[in-house]
Order: structure tokens, then sequence, then C-alpha cells
């Protein structure tokens, strides 16, 4: 068996020491760390793992599109895709600063307590790499989503874009415009009183839903905050809550809410793009992005 060689194609200047941390964790035996990548500089890189390998062992080499520019990753595994022909392609995924796999976490948490597709959420920071993703995610799911972002027209164009690749999908864009306690007003309390999941995934360090906003979330059965830096994106969800039961936060609710915090939900996370990375290599006709991530983390939990 050839040794598993990963192809680490980045656009930042220096590639990402935590994929190749996550890489190397994951059984990767020589890692090819590539940075300040285009989609036209990623056409040799790929073209250098398609040809050196033959038969059986051309799957022993695989292709992770990284880096903190969404757009710029996206772009680069659209070409990495067009550069292959026929079976002469290797197992590649897509997860540019932890997008696809911390969104695919999300969800699956979310899923643990409620039907999604019987059920309304609200993603505040709807608009960010991670955020847009929880949205796309969950409307796949049939739930019906309030995409949150500061700018209401930023909003509308995550409603659009995932409109045309999501039939039927149930999308409202709204304002999260508040005060800097995190409270909020107008529509978007009316959909926090009405969803049933909350998920926070604004920019670190962001309140998003400071306490009283939190109460006023009547239905909701799961909150889930992706932020890590203080203070917390969701007031009183603590970092390492997995399913905490917020009988303290809400008292009223029955039944109970849970909260999961960053730390909770990196658990999976990270078991999603350890085993993520171990497909790529099981196959090389396999093409990993938000949505296989998903069903990664169900088969996982």
């Amino acid at each position: 068996m050839a040794s598993r060689v990963l192809i680490q194609l980045d656009a930042d200047p220096q590639p990402s020491t935590f994929d190749a941390i996550v890489a190397v964790d994951a059984g990767v035996d020589v890692l090819l760390r590539h940075g300040g990548v285009t989609p036209a500089s990623a056409v040799a890189l790929v073209h250098g793992g398609m040809f050196t390998r033959g038969g059986k062992d051309l799957s022993s080499t695989a292709i992770f599109v990284g880096g903190s520019d969404v757009g710029a990753a996206e772009a680069i595994f659209r070409t990495v895709q067009e550069t292959f022909f026929g079976p002469v392609r290797l197992g590649a995924m897509l997860d540019p600063s932890g997008a696809n796999t911390t969104a695919a976490a999300a969800v699956v948490v979310a899923g643990k307590h409620v039907d999604l597709s019987q059920t309304s959420a609200v993603v505040l920071g709807g608009t960010g790499a991670v955020g847009r993703r929880v949205v796309r995610l969950l409307a796949r799911e049939g739930c019906q989503v309030g995409v949150a972002s500061r700018g209401v027209e930023r909003a509308e164009a995550v409603c659009a874009s995932v409109a045309a690749t999501v039939e039927g999908a149930r999308l409202t864009p709204v304002s999260a415009a508040g005060d800097a306690s995190g409270q909020p007003h107008g529509e978007l309390l009316d959909l926090l009183a009405n969803a049933g999941v909350i998920v926070a995934a604004g920019a670190a360090g962001a309140r998003l839903l400071g306490s009283e906003g939190l109460r006023a979330c009547r239905q909701a059965r799961v909150f889930v905050d992706l932020n890590a830096v203080p203070p917390e994106g969701i007031e009183g969800i603590l970092a390492a809550d997995v399913g905490r039961l917020l009988t303290a936060e809400l008292p009223h609710a029955e039944p109970p809410a849970v909260g999961y915090g960053p730390l909770g939900v990196g658990g999976i996370k990270m078991k999603i793009h350890r085993e993520a990375v171990r497909q790529i290599f099981a196959s090389n006709s396999a093409r990993l992005d938000a949505d296989e991530m998903l069903e990664i983390g169900r088969a996982l939990t």
C-alpha cells in the first residue's frame, strides 16, 4: 500500500497549522502544504497528484482545500473538480476556516433534540462563513430559517443564494441591529420567540443574544453558540456545554431547553474532520463539502 499523501491547498500566504495537525492526527503519512494558492496555480499542483500514481495507488493521494478566505477556497475547490477527468481523480474535501465541519456539527447537535423538518430556526450571524452554511444545511432539512445579520441586505443575499440551490427553501432575512448587550428588537424578536432552534454563528467575541433576548425565546428547545472568544455569543451558554439543561436560564421552558457551547460542538466537529480525511483516502471519487460533512456527522453520533 502506497503512503497516504495529502496535498493541502490554502489561499493564505501560510497554510493553516490547525489543518495540518488534524491531518497528521488523522493518519496522513506525508503532508504537502502549499500557501498562496489561486485557482490558476492549483491546476499544476493537482496534476502533480493525479499523474504520479496509478491503479489502486491513486486513492492514496488526496486533496484538502482550506484557508481563511472562504470565497477563494471555494474557487480553488471548483478548479480542483474541473481538473479531474474520467477515472483520473483524487479524493478531495473543502473546509475553509473549519466552516463546513463546524456548520455540520451544529446541525447534528440540533437534530438530536428536534425534528428539523418540523421546526423553525434563527441563525444569528447568518451571513458569515459558518452561518451561511448552517442556513443552507437547515434549509435542506426542511427547516424554516430566519437569517439574521446587522446588514439586512447581506441577509437577503444569503437567502437568495441558498434559495437558488435548495428547492423549496423557506428563508426570512432579518436585521439583527440591536443594542450592545445583544438584546434583539422588532422582527428579529418575533422570529426568536417562535423558533425551536437558535444558532449564534457571528464574529469571535461578539454577543448576539443577551439574557433578556434568550428569555424571549419561548419555544426554543436548542441553543447553539459557536463563538469561542469571550463574551459568549449567547449569554449564559458556557463554552463547554454539551446539551446542558437550561433550567436556570429558562425556568419555565417545558420540556427544558438545552445549550451547546463552542467546545461542546467542537468535539463533534473534530470527529467529522478526521473522518472526512479518512474518507477522501477511502475513495478517489470522494468529494466532501458541507452536505457530505453533515452525513458524516450523523453517522458518527
